[in-house]
């Protein structure tokens, strides 16, 4: 885990993707995705550092995917900090991130709320 990655503006675990290795993060400034991304062009017109941050509850851009808006709630109720303190301690436990490609362990939920109880106690 490379925890000074952080959380996206958007909820993803920077620092547990793999599908980059030269990103640097999203609030680097040299995300490849920035140009196009709508939930950091939002959180920064707004002046936020992330979509946790916002008092608005969309479901727009990658907040459209469970693991992104999960981790999103997550953070609204325990904090960033709290985020990458389960996610530590789940990638250590063998809860895995990106599988096969982009899918993960925490992309098999269609309820935010045991996505959330998932984060927190790495039990299904």
């Amino acid at each position: 885990m490379k925890r000074e990655l952080g959380i996206a503006r958007c909820g993803l675990a920077c620092c547990l993707c793999s599908e980059n290795v030269n990103c640097a993060g999203c609030n680097s400034g040299e995300c490849p995705d920035k140009e196009w991304c709508e939930n950091r062009k939002c959180s920064s017109d707004k002046n936020i550092s992330h979509c946790s941050a916002c008092t608005e509850d969309c479901k727009k851009g990658l907040l459209e995917k469970i693991k992104p808006y999960g981790f999103t709630r997550f953070m609204k109720r325990y904090g960033e900090e709290g985020l990458l303190d389960c996610l530590e301690k789940n990638e250590k436990n063998g809860i895995v991130y990106h599988r096969e490609g982009l899918k993960g362990d925490y992309d098999d939920f269609d309820d935010v709320e045991e996505l959330i109880e998932f984060i927190k106690t790495g039990k299904r």
